[in-house]
């Protein structure tokens, strides 16, 4: 399909900056079998079955942007710099990461890039170091730090921040306040560097109101990469390479899904990371089995689901692989049409935005 095919006008007031307060009021557009009707997230319940199954994604979003210089010998011997930003993507090793670099151009393998805060004489503050050991086409570098495992982990957390999206970025700055916005209820294992965001508009109270409806849940964990940030610049998806994501359903999870599914029951899953995570250890028979590894799940309208029969979601970027991926679910006319409604009616979109509660259209 045409990448073009998947674009819309979205005005630029409609990017929410901060989350509903509380987050369970925010807007919620039900799309049911071609129709529309808006609701709030509080009243999830009332869609949902007594022996249904919600599947959140557990990750924890880690401070993966990172600022510095780079600094390489010149050719008379002095030490030239520069300065440099990087997001981390996908931990390779226990001293390894792959991350989107600023300016990528100017990075090159044997580089040393030494991270921290700026301070005003010119020394870097938590001072975190790392060689550039590989470049790919693919804009990732490769980064092999002085430190690893845990001792590696609080480094980050003490030199990083946040990684808001970059819709965000560009219009504020992190602050104190996003280290917890940008974290949902759920959040147990670090390694995201971006929240999965349909999963930011539960509290407590919901959770209760949906266990109370008879609705089991359940856990999995995806580690949502920076390429989920990276537009589409193919013309045709056909020739759109996703990058991995490193993602893991135990075995407990699998069975108790199966469980569900044979039961009669739906899987409603919270969120874009655990549906593709669910449709990658599922199947093509419909059994969910244990999964640990890497996914690079890429879905566009004509794929066949085999796992998720509900989806909630936020309202996302034009031309992006998860507007695609809903048009998959949903059915590609239905979701324009939804889209041009949300717009027209003041929802708010992308990662602090308001949700929508999608039912699969198999059609």
């Amino acid at each position: 399909m045409k990448t073009a095919d998947f674009d819309f006008d979205l005005p630029d007031d409609r990017i929410a900056l901060r989350p509903a307060e509380p987050r369970d009021s925010a807007r919620l557009l039900v799309v049911r079998n071609g129709a529309l009707e808006d609701r709030i997230v509080r009243d999830l319940p009332d869609f949902l079955r007594p022996g249904d199954a919600l599947v959140f994604n557990d990750t924890r979003v880690i401070p993966a942007r990172l600022s510095g210089v780079r600094e390489r010998i010149g050719p008379e011997g002095e030490t030239l710099t520069v300065a440099v930003e990087a997001t981390l993507h996908h931990r390779d090793a226990p001293d390894v990461w792959s991350a989107f670099m600023k300016p990528g151009k100017r990075i090159k393998a044997g580089d040393r890039i030494r991270f921290g805060a700026q301070a005003d004489g010119g020394c870097l503050l938590g001072r975190l170091d790392a060689t550039v050991t590989g470049k790919g086409e693919d804009g990732l570098v490769t980064l092999r730090f002085d430190l690893d495992g845990p001792f590696l982990d609080e480094a980050i957390r003490d030199v990083g921040v946040m990684p808001l999206p970059p819709y965000i970025a560009a219009k504020r700055a992190e602050d104190d306040r996003d280290r917890s916005d940008y974290q949902t209820m759920f959040a147990h294992w670090d390694g995201s560097v971006a929240a999965p965001t349909a999963g930011l508009h539960f509290t407590p109270a919901l959770m209760a109101a949906v266990e109370a409806k008879g609705v089991s849940t359940h856990a999995v964990t995806l580690h949502v990469g920076a390429g989920t940030f990276l537009p589409v610049k193919a013309d045709d998806t056909a020739d759109h390479r996703m990058h991995s994501e490193w993602g893991e359903v135990s075995v407990a999870t699998a069975a108790a899904l199966n469980a569900v599914r044979a039961a009669g029951g739906r899987i409603v899953c919270v969120g874009t990371t655990s549906l593709r995570l669910l449709e990658s250890a599922t199947t093509p028979e419909g059994e969910v089995r244990p999964f640990h590894g890497d996914t690079a799940i890429f879905i566009t309208p004509g794929y066949r689901f085999r796992a998720a029969d509900v989806l909630l979601t936020n309202f996302h970027l034009p031309k992006s692989t998860l507007f695609m991926l809903v048009s998959a679910f949903a059915g590609l006319e239905t979701m324009k049409a939804a889209y041009a409604h949300a717009v027209q009616d003041g929802y708010r979109f992308y990662s602090y935005g308001d949700g929508s509660l999608l039912f699969r259209n198999d059609a």
